[in-house]
């Protein structure tokens, strides 16, 4: 076998055990949940099991097989997969763009905080009134509870050390979980084969108009369950690449129809004796053999384990991409491992971490969870679905998109009116979390918008036009040396253009004489792992026009960045040598360096009212209380000053004073 064969392996042995934990467990509680909807086993018919199956195969087929391995996987940014790098993508065709990328981005982060609880505690409900000897293991909802939250609770604790340690055990567990989906859906298929009818999708069309159905089309909302890791699939292609995916998904799509087959053919086969189970029966667990009904409850805790980490890692990257995108706050990004997948960001972990919590305790069950589950990522795919169009009709050919746009906002349309119609009965948590993420990323992004759109022309200055009074300044030995290099990280346009408020601080705010002005810009560029500069010195020895361009998954350590820059620069003659006198480096040509960043604050004066100061208000409180420039650029080692300075956006006239007579005055 050839290196790369092994290596292709060894990448789908990962991609096991990274995308596929949300899908993979859907047979804990799809089954569960359309037997909910039929009002419980004592209701259930033959034609509304296989029906219900053969939507869910179809489902299946349509949703994961069709839209996102056939078809998005190939929408990639340089490798990188999921909502946000798809927007990077197709932004600049349509400024509405960024609508859909909000919504569908807040409403998958929604659904980050509800699949861990309601995975977990499906798999945990497996073990109420099992016993193990004399003793039951859990006796009541109450334990299981329990359990579900210190499970959450460690998960969520260990974040902060990074899952590189047991990631490498997660592909081999669920190729076990996804062998034993296999095996046991077999198992119990062919003692009914008659289930095999739910491969036509003529079933599944009749079950939706049957009378057997009270549920009618909102059915659907039961179905939609079964393609919920749909979307983490594809966010997740940069992790594993689409070759791996490609392996895999042939694997686990077997492994998951023949689940849901086999479930089917139990109920089928015990039609006769169900009637006096309750409407919380679940088949997953019912179809298992006494002997090993223990180890399936064991391994399916594993897998929605599993599928809650990659839940868990999949919000940090999705918070990631989306600051790196301008879409939110600043914030405190680490690097647990050697790893770049590997990130932990501390804020997003313990919100993730008090939310879930709180689904978890107010829902209960598992089957109150399902209400809520489903709604946030119906509403991602539909977003998902109008990127997708824009890249389709530009990459591929606008017959096929507006084909592929019809069909599937038909058909996600109808799956997000199925999960609307539960609204009442959990809904309404899942688009308050959507709403509250939703508003933050409103503020942030459109705050930012008003305020540069506002500002009057005068706001900004050329440097063009200052370059001479800073060489002066630089100069001038009447004034004492502030620092060797003053670097003010300020966004410089192609045309030199930079706010006032930048240069005021270096000229009138007592001067700041330094030996080199550094003006840096940090630009992030669609593609993810960009990394390089430009240098504009303006025909000036030490003015420099620093353009840094770090792609959406960079790290922004200008200190690191700026030390390359000026030993390249000093090597090439451009800038001058800043031999030292004092220092424990013998031989340094490089001076100090101090950052200046300047904090805005609305003034009184700014001429701008309604929804328009309310989003900039917004925007600056957000980002005073999350994360701060020097933190956001790392530079917590370096020097720093930061200055408060007023935010005009439209200044208002104030009244004319009166002129009065002067007295006792000299001439």
């Amino acid at each position: 076998m050839e290196k790369r064969d092994r290596n292709l392996i060894a990448s789908a042995l990962v991609a096991l055990g990274i995308v596929y934990g949300d899908i993979g467990t859907s047979p804990l509680y799809v089954m569960n949940a359309l037997i909910n909807d039929a009002g419980g086993t004592r209701v259930l018919t033959k034609e509304y099991i296989i029906g219900g199956v053969s939507l869910v195969f179809w489902t299946l087929m349509l949703m994961t097989t069709v839209k996102y391995v056939l078809i998005a996987l190939r929408a990639d940014n340089k490798g990188e997969g999921g909502i946000f790098a798809l927007y990077a993508l197709v932004r600049h065709q349509a400024k509405w763009l960024i609508i859909p990328a909000l919504i569908g981005g807040a409403a998958l982060l929604a659904d980050g905080t509800l699949t861990p609880a309601v995975t977990v505690t499906t798999a945990i409900e497996g073990l109420k009134g099992v016993a193990l000897g004399s003793r039951v293991l859990v006796s009541d909802q109450n334990e299981v509870i329990m359990i579900t939250f210190l499970i959450l609770l460690f998960l969520f604790i260990i974040q902060r050390f990074g899952t590189s340690v047991i990631g490498k055990a997660f592909g081999p567990i669920m190729l076990v979980w996804f062998g034993f989906l296999a095996l046991f859906g077999i198992a119990n298929l062919v003692h009914q084969p008659e289930i095999l009818k739910a491969l036509s999708p003529v079933y599944g069309i009749r079950l939706l108009f049957s009378p057997s159905n009270r549920m009618g089309i909102f059915i659907l909302g039961a179905v939609f369950l079964a393609t919920t890791g749909a979307e983490a699939l594809y966010s997740d292609m940069g992790h594993v690449g689409r070759k791996s995916i490609y392996l895999t998904w042939p694997i686990v799509c077997t492994s998951l129809v023949l689940n849901y087959l086999g479930q089917g053919a139990y109920l089928i086969r015990e039609l006769p004796y169900l009637g006096s189970n309750g409407a919380s029966y679940n088949p997953f667990y019912q179809m298992l053999p006494h002997h090993v009904y223990l180890f399936g409850v064991v391994i399916a805790t594993l897998a929605a384990i599993i599928a809650s980490q990659a839940l868990i890692t999949g919000s940090f990257t999705l918070v990631e991409e989306a600051v790196g995108l301008k879409l939110l706050p600043r914030l405190k990004v680490r690097h647990p491992s050697l790893s770049r997948g590997q990130i932990y960001i501390s804020v997003i972990n313990w919100l993730l971490c008090l939310i879930t919590s709180g689904i978890l305790f107010y829902f209960r069950t598992s089957a109150h969870m399902e209400a809520a589950y489903g709604l946030a990522i119906t509403i991602t795919m539909l977003m998902t679905t109008i990127l997708l169009h824009q890249y389709l009709s530009h990459h591929w050919s606008k017959v096929f998109a507006m084909l592929f746009m019809v069909i599937f906002v038909a058909i996600e349309t109808v799956f997000l009116l199925s999960s609307l119609s539960k609204f009442v009965q959990g809904g309404f948590v899942t688009v308050i979390i959507t709403v509250i993420i939703l508003m933050v990323m409103i503020c942030w992004y459109y705050g930012d918008k008003v305020r540069d759109e506002m500002n009057d022309e005068s706001k900004y200055l050329n440097l063009e036009d200052y370059k001479n009074q800073l060489e002066e300044l630089s100069k001038d030995e009447s004034i004492q040396l502030y620092v060797s290099n003053l670097i003010m990280m300020a966004r410089i346009n192609k045309n030199h253009l930079l706010k006032r408020e930048t240069l005021y601080s270096i000229l009138d705010k007592t001067p700041k004489r330094a030996k080199v002005y550094w003006f840096v810009t940090v630009n992030t560029t669609d593609e993810p792992y960009t990394c390089y500069y430009k240098v504009d010195m303006m025909g000036t020895r030490n003015i420099v026009n620093l353009q840094l361009y770090l792609g959406f998954k960079i790290d922004n350590s200008v200190n690191l960045y700026l030390r390359q820059v000026v030993q390249e620069l000093m090597a090439e003659n451009v800038i001058d040598k800043q031999p030292q006198k004092y220092t424990t480096m013998p031989g340094r040509n490089v001076g100090d360096f101090r950052f200046i960043f300047l904090k805005e604050r609305l003034s009184p004066n700014s001429n701008i009212t309604g929804i328009r100061r309310w989003l900039v208000q917004m925007r600056l409180f957000l980002q005073n209380i999350t994360l701060s420039p020097v933190q956001y650029y790392g530079l917590e080692f370096s020097q720093t000053y930061e200055e408060t300075v007023p935010l005009f956006i439209k200044n208002r006239s104030g009244a004319l004073l009166n002129q009065r007579k002067v007295k006792n005055y000299v001439k």
